[in-house]
């Protein structure tokens, strides 16, 4: 999970200096050599760490953090803010044409998801109400276009493509042309990768850009490639002048430098990140957000959106009403179950959520299979036991393993899930509130 080791010892880092009360600038100068030595092991840059932890230290050892009551807070904070700025201060957003439509260019390495990433975002934008176009400009890779094709029905886009072709500048011309007769307002260009940066690829790309002059040229990149990602940044921004990064496997790469470096290497900002390998499991960059994850805080306002799109509003009602009353059964744990799945799984919710160690829930993730055998180890309770899960003694759990077909460890592995759901629940003072104006959000408040 991102940023999970990091996260873990910048965590442990901090507890000790909480664990002092008053500072002295000798305890914020050794607390940044442990920082230092963090972030060099989870990969960032050595120049954005000399330069991130100089500038923590200077504000650190000021005389507002050093007398203030909450000393250790004050660092944390001012760690938190100098995080933020790491990796761009605000949200960058994909830019829009004046007259549709917005062409963007996806460029990157084969291998770092681009392909998939193409669509993904394609129909990222197609839930908001735009009517996008892929078009398959990789006429080398074999299969390229078939995949794109695949992966563009699956999130409902259409893609233009001239099988047989090998005319790339002709194909974006003919698309872009078809977007504006189709009233497309969005054309996603899917080009070439190479297995390394060379001078034909961005010989064709440097033609692309100038025939099309896309409103942005989104870099693909694989976070798991570590500092790997950052030179290739690079070397994309030298040649083409990228506007922004788009991280895949962010979801895989517990370590974290290729976000916390790449920003501050090539002066162009991630503007989105893969968190899955869904065509659903991609989202905007928020740097304030991914700041609060790494330090531990959480992050509601993500959770909260996911909630809202996959939440069906009377369902929320009627559990906010059960939980309220102390009343979560094994019934409600199997609905919680699949709606947690289609946001992204037990852990990923964990990593938003302040006060929740994320490592304590590995154990927790929830496949289709799970799902299934969910199901027939339920339906061999009765109602009464579904509604009071105390009753299940070693002989009653013994029943139930045989009539769904499964392993008694399964069933006790199951109700070891559900506790762990209702602790969750518990986090947030024993059940959801309503935002004003909002979809009633289960299990959040």
């Amino acid at each position: 999970m991102a940023f999970e080791s990091l996260s873990e010892r910048l965590s442990a880092a901090f507890k000790r200096l909480r664990g002092k009360g008053k500072l002295t600038e000798a305890d914020i100068k050794e607390a940044m050599r442990e920082v230092r030595l963090v972030l060099l092991g989870a990969d960032v840059n050595i120049k954005v760490v000399k330069a991130f932890v100089a500038a923590v230290t200077e504000r650190a050892i000021g005389a507002e953090v050093l007398e203030s009551l909450t000393p250790a807070q004050q660092v944390i904070k001012i760690v938190n803010e100098e995080l933020i700025a790491l990796m761009g201060g605000e949200q960058a957003k994909l830019r829009m044409a004046s007259a549709p439509p917005t062409v963007v260019m996806m460029v990157g390495l084969q291998g770092s998801g681009k392909t998939t990433s193409t669509a993904k975002l394609a129909g990222h934008y197609k839930k908001q109400g735009k009517r996008p176009l892929l078009a398959a400009c990789d006429v080398y890779r074999p299969a390229a276009v078939t995949q794109l094709q695949v992966v563009g029905e699956g999130v409902g886009v259409s893609v233009y493509a001239e099988p047989g072709s090998t005319d790339v500048l002709g194909i974006a011309k003919n698309a872009l042309a078809h977007a504006r007769r189709n009233g497309n307002d969005m054309l996603f260009l899917d080009t070439a990768g190479r297995l390394h940066v060379d001078e034909a690829l961005m010989e064709e790309l440097r033609r692309l850009r100038e025939a099309l002059s896309p409103t942005e040229i989104l870099l693909v990149v694989d976070a798991m490639t570590g500092q790997d990602a950052v030179n290739v940044a690079e070397h994309f921004d030298a040649l083409l002048d990228i506007t922004g990064i788009l991280m895949t496997k962010l979801d895989g790469d517990t370590r974290g430098g290729a976000a916390l470096s790449v920003r501050q290497v090539t002066g162009k900002p991630i503007k989105f990140v893969g968190t899955g390998e869904k065509l659903g499991d991609i989202e905007p960059f928020h740097p304030d957000r991914m700041a609060s994850r790494i330090l531990g805080m959480g992050d509601v306002l993500t959770l909260i959106e996911r909630a809202q799109q996959g939440f069906d509003e009377k369902q929320a009602e009627a559990l906010e009403q059960k939980l309220r009353q102390q009343r979560f059964d094994l019934d409600d744990f199997l609905v919680q179950m699949r709606q947690m799945k289609s946001m992204g799984g037990l852990e990923q919710i964990a990593a938003m959520m302040p006060g929740v160690s994320p490592a304590a829930l590995k154990d927790a993730e929830f496949d289709e299979r799970a799902i299934a055998r969910t199901e027939a180890i339920m339906t061999s309770m009765t109602p009464r036991e579904r509604a009071h899960p105390d009753l299940l003694n070693a002989s009653r759990r013994q029943r139930i393993a045989a009539g769904a077909g499964v392993r008694v460890e399964d069933v006790n592995k199951l109700l070891r899930q559900f506790e762990q759901v209702k602790k969750l629940m518990k986090q947030f003072g024993g059940g959801p509130r309503r935002r004003r104006g909002g979809k009633g959000l289960p299990f959040f408040g």
